[in-house]
């Protein structure tokens, strides 16, 4: 039976070693916990989440909702995982972090193609056919190997994770369940402010204390750039006054139940587990310190005597520069039996990485049995977010969440407005998908 290798257990490791092991690979999966862990992780399951449990939302309309279909089409572990595990979030699509994490390992463990290694993997394997999945943290070892590899072209930014309450200890008097506009459940909590209110705690929150760089941060500091889809909310305050109203802060569409009127700003919480007993604040990831965001949050209305289950924190990541070093398939261009995964391939976001372990994962596939590889139509976000890493965009190579800038326009006009548009890119790209599927699996057996 042909083989690879897969190297790390998070959401492009596991998915990738799924989507290899069902064509047929035998697949060797190697995870560094619980023997090692990264400064963010502390699970010792696969797949774990450590930035938010939402995988945003799960409408077509929205790109990151098609990437979700086109995956649940393509036989995708990770969704497969979220839609048996999810917690009410409206029109998002939120887990439980802990059954999330706890269905992907035992699929995975319990594949008969998919053996587990628990060692960390120091350096990249010279033959053979390989996944670099190691995430956004990958170990110093293992980043050094493929930095020499790749000639020194990796960059490094950081992400912010919000913190998370006890429900219990939120004031219901004060706060509300609502989803804006009414759309979906009523499932989020929201604090709203007085523009008195908003104005003490913008105040305090832009002369924060924020904590010091760990040591495994400090080298990178020079090198640092915030990814906006994750910047700290701090950061994000002090680009002006009423940035933070019309980003994450926003009252549209979320009438007080009192008096029907909206509020001058809106903090919103996400249910974070089944249970219920946790939530976290949207848009409040964090670098400040535990003391100084115990202070700050709790001047939200609703949070005054807030109960923090886990603080925020903020980490390392690393991506790499990878147009001009990336294939379409997430291979070398001059090592085509050498794929990365995840994060580090400059996609960005939990289902985003996922799907680049789905593509990648499927090529291994291809190239441990000598098909070809396999490219999806860029009418696809899936395939669209593997062209836009192989080829970038315009100016310097950043990070991208699936969006619908990066797939080809529509051929004609549509009426009715973004959302009329939307729902066309969706109904052509899983048209696209399906062709596509039909037309390769006549000519590949199932090799999708």
């Amino acid at each position: 039976m042909p083989e690879i290798r897969i190297i790390g257990a998070g959401l492009a490791g596991c998915e990738a070693a799924w989507q290899a092991a069902n064509r047929g690979v035998r697949v060797t999966l190697y995870e560094m916990k619980p023997k090692k862990f990264s400064p963010a992780h502390h699970s010792e399951a696969f797949a774990e989440l450590v930035c938010s449990n939402s995988l945003r939302s799960n409408e077509l309309s929205n790109a990151v909702g098609l990437l979700k279909e086109e995956m649940r089409r393509l036989d995708s572990l990770v969704i497969a995982a979220a839609d048996a595990t999810a917690v009410p979030a409206g029109s998002a699509l939120a887990v439980d972090r802990e059954g999330f994490s706890a269905y992907i390992t035992e699929r995975i463990k319990s594949h008969p193609n998919i053996t587990v290694v628990e060692e960390e993997v120091c350096e990249l394997p010279e033959d053979g056919i390989t996944v670099v999945a190691s995430g956004p943290l990958t170990s110093d070892a293992l980043s050094d190997a493929i930095d020499r590899r790749i000639g020194g072209k990796k960059l490094h930014f950081f992400d912010a994770a919000a913190p998370i309450v006890d429900f219990a200890s939120i004031n219901m008097d004060v706060a509300f369940f609502a989803s804006r506009y009414g759309k979906g459940e009523a499932s989020y909590i929201n604090c709203p402010m007085t523009r008195e209110q908003y104005d003490v705690f913008y105040n305090e929150l832009i002369h924060a204390k924020e904590a010091e760089l760990k040591d495994f941060d400090k080298e990178s500091q020079r090198d640092l750039t915030v990814f906006e889809g994750c910047m700290p909310v701090e950061v994000m305050a002090r680009r002006g006054y009423e940035t933070l109203v019309y980003g994450p802060l926003k009252p549209i569409g979320l009438p007080l139940p009192s008096t029907g009127k909206e509020a001058y700003a809106v903090v919103q919480l996400r249910r974070d587990n089944a249970a219920g007993t946790m939530y976290n604040i949207v848009g409040f990831q964090t670098h400040l310190t535990f003391g100084e965001q115990k202070r700050v949050f709790s001047l939200i209305p609703g949070l005054e005597n807030a109960e923090f289950m886990r603080y925020g924190v903020m980490h390392r990541n690393t991506y790499l520069q990878s147009p001009g070093l990336l294939a379409p398939d997430y291979s070398m261009l001059d090592a085509p039996n050498l794929f990365f995964a995840g994060q580090m391939t400059g996609v960005e976001g939990y289902v985003e990485s996922a799907g680049s372990g789905l593509v990648a994962g499927i090529n291994a596939a291809c190239a441990a049995q000598d098909k070809e590889r396999i490219l999806f139509p860029r009418e696809t976000v899936i395939g669209a977010m593997a062209s836009y890493v192989s080829t970038g965009g315009v100016g310097a190579f950043v990070p991208m969440n699936a969006n619908f800038g990066i797939v080809p326009p529509l051929d004609k006009r549509v009426r009715g407005g973004k959302k009329a548009r939307n729902e066309a890119l969706a109904a052509r790209s899983l048209a696209a998908l399906g062709e596509f599927c039909a037309s390769v699996n006549q000519k590949e057996g199932d090799c999708v």
